[in-house]
């Protein structure tokens, strides 16, 4: 797909990856519709149109199934389509499962898995009937391996694995792809909150001795939306972490 002139939404695009995966996406001249539940920055809209884009801001909840609806068609109204569909909005609430609430449970349910799905479930029609468009879900690396303290997280990224291949499965007669990244350990505001000794250990489980940047995961993003020969797959970008 030439990215020139498409539309492109992104959920949970306020910061961090999403923010990487947005700027990314304007870089090869796509229109940009930012999602998130609290407003973006000025700054960041002012770096995507400086890009000579269009760029339009729709605040709202994608874990509740009606206002999915409302984000895609508002964008409909906006721009007429949307040629990709980038679902990276989530939360987490860490705690030994001994410790976990069902609130904590069902608020990453809601959000990572959920919100995919009703991102989705109001996309693909318009994306069936242009006969051509990409989704891509952002998982993670734990929705691979599982991990101490998060149970309800890693549940919820496995969950958008398997979302992501019977979608692709279902899609795929109309040139719909749909296919899922999982970020390994990734340089964002919370790594940088962590303590030295904490990072260090994470950094040992990682062959390339580094954190991987937002950047590798906007551009796995716009490689996958460019093809139409790749679907159903899970794109590890984890520094070889999980192989």
């Amino acid at each position: 797909m030439d990215l020139k002139g498409k539309t492109v939404l992104v959920t949970g695009s306020s910061r961090g990856i999403g923010e990487a995966i947005a700027l990314a996406f304007a870089q090869q001249g796509a229109n940009i519709v930012l999602n998130a539940r609290k407003p973006v920055s000025e700054e960041m809209t002012n770096k995507l149109t400086a890009l000579g884009v269009e760029v339009e801001t729709i605040l709202g909840d994608v874990s509740e199934f009606d206002t999915a609806k409302m984000i895609v068609d508002k964008t409909k109204e906006l721009f007429g389509s949307i040629d990709v569909l980038v679902n990276n909005a989530g939360i987490n609430r860490d705690k030994l499962i001994m410790r976990m609430t069902e609130e904590d449970f069902d608020a990453t349910y809601q959000v990572n898995l959920k919100g995919s799905f009703n991102m989705i479930r109001h996309a693909l029609p318009l994306m069936l009937k242009q006969r051509v468009g990409s989704i891509i879900n952002i998982s993670s690396v734990v929705g691979e391996t599982g991990n101490v303290g998060q149970a309800n997280y890693a549940a919820s990224k496995a969950g958008v694995i398997g979302l992501s291949k019977s979608v692709a499965r279902e899609a795929a007669a109309r040139g719909v792809t749909c296919n899922t990244i999982t970020p390994g350990f990734i340089e964002t505001d919370m790594t940088d909150a962590l303590s030295d000794k904490i990072q260090e250990q994470m950094m040992s489980q990682i062959p390339l001795k580094r954190f991987g940047k937002t950047e590798d995961i906007a551009d796995a993003a716009v490689f996958l939306s460019k093809s139409d020969y790749i679907t159903g797959q899970t794109i590890r970008v984890n520094g070889g972490m999980y192989m």
